[in-house]
């Protein structure tokens, strides 16, 4: 009987420690390659970005406009990219990077989204009616683009029992504002093996 405090007081401390169930926290550099489902992620929209806009600057167009142009640098805005997949795909992560791969090569001009520009437009017209002469942004002073990315996110899921191959293939191409003529045409190609075991939920 003595010891009964004691061993209540154990069996309530157990208790409360066994309940706690939270999660478990890992801080991750957002550069490495990490996958749980083994679907798209932050990893594929950022490296599949730098690849393709890589290739796309390596290519005769970027070289053949300069020459006309001057030296000028060419401006290109990213248009819809479709997602075709089964799946939810963020694909504002995936402009997001091709932005930032475009902007930080230096080789062309960026020119802001179709809704980015409504934005800057409104504060435009903010300004006509606020802001001193001196430093008021009036309308028709806008770069337009020379070129507009445009692409297309598909995949194909093939699965057998535990085993499931996942492909996806991203298409974009580069088409001139002036003619509607493709100046270059990118393909990526994705392919993963996912194994999991029987007893796996």
């Amino acid at each position: 009987m003595k010891n009964q405090p004691i061993t209540i007081c154990l069996f309530f401390i157990l208790s409360i420690t066994g309940c706690q169930t939270g999660p478990k926290i890992t801080h991750e550099s957002p550069m490495n390659d990490s996958y749980v489902s083994g679907r798209w992620n932050d990893s594929d929209a950022r490296k599949v970005a730098e690849e393709m806009i890589t290739d796309c600057l390596d290519r005769p167009w970027l070289y053949n406009f300069i020459k006309k142009n001057g030296g000028n640098n060419p401006s290109v805005i990213v248009g819809h990219i479709k997602n075709q997949t089964s799946e939810h795909i963020d694909v504002n992560t995936f402009i997001g990077s091709i932005q930032r791969a475009l902007i930080n090569s230096g080789k062309v001009n960026f020119v802001a989204s179709q809704h980015e520009r409504k934005e800057i437009r409104h504060e435009r017209k903010d300004q006509a009616r606020n802001a001193s002469e001196s430093t008021q942004k009036g309308p028709g002073e806008e770069t337009g683009a020379d070129y507009m990315l445009k692409g297309i996110i598909t995949s194909i899921r093939d699965q057998s029992g535990g085993t499931s191959l996942l492909y996806y293939q991203i298409d974009i191409k580069l088409i001139s504002m002036a003619n509607n003529q493709i100046v270059w045409v990118g393909e990526k190609k994705l392919r993963r093996k996912i194994e999991r075991s029987k007893w796996s939920l």
